[in-house]
């Protein structure tokens, strides 16, 4: 209570305010953004970008399981949603996310939702993945060190959230910064399976 009066804020507190106002000029940023690049030696790499193999990752669940993507896309396509609690056009896209895991159960389809929120948050988006009844894997990114998600940064996701279809292999075959459009998701998602 002292240091709350003598003008500083608890250091969860000051991460969680920090995270919500970031995450919240995020998810206000345009429905599509510009294709993710780096600068690597004078050249610009593209992340994730259709065509292109995604990068591999092993997160935690909510429930402190481990999932490594590698492992699914060798058996089944993907669809992996980054998305945070604090970011209303993610609450509709999950909501599209489930029903696609609805729709598909039991189909060759795995349905992964990685939540940019980080480790302090992991049991808020426990309790949120579990009060709204989804189905499927809910990730928590991680920050290095440096500041630097593990896995949304390898991405180079901008913007929450953002949706990318991965084919049998890693192939990302679609990606979307912005929400998606149910329509379109079911479209993509039963082309893919047809094949």
């Amino acid at each position: 209570m002292a240091a709350l009066m003598g003008g500083r804020l608890p250091a969860f507190g000051a991460l969680l305010a920090l995270l919500a106002i970031s995450v919240g000029a995020v998810a206000a940023e345009v429905e599509k953004s510009p294709p993710s690049m780096v600068v690597q030696g004078g050249e610009r790499t593209r992340f994730a970008e259709p065509g292109r193999s995604a990068p591999d990752f092993t997160l935690l669940d909510v429930e402190g399981h481990p999932f490594r993507l590698s492992e699914e896309v060798s058996r089944k396509p993907v669809l992996l949603l980054f998305w945070s609690v604090f970011c209303d056009p993610c609450r509709a896209e999950m909501a599209i996310l489930q029903k696609a895991q609805d729709r598909h159960a039991g189909r060759d389809l795995t349905v992964v939702a990685v939540a940019v929120d980080g480790e302090p948050l992991r049991n808020v988006i426990g309790g949120f993945a579990r009060q709204e009844g989804y189905t499927f894997k809910v990730l928590v990114d991680e920050l290095d060190a440096m500041g630097i998600w593990k896995v949304a940064d390898a991405y180079g996701v901008e913007v929450t959230p953002t949706l990318l279809l991965l084919g049998k292999g890693g192939t990302v075959l679609l990606r979307r910064g912005g929400k998606i459009r149910e329509d379109e998701l079911e479209k993509a998602v039963s082309s893919l399976l047809k094949k």
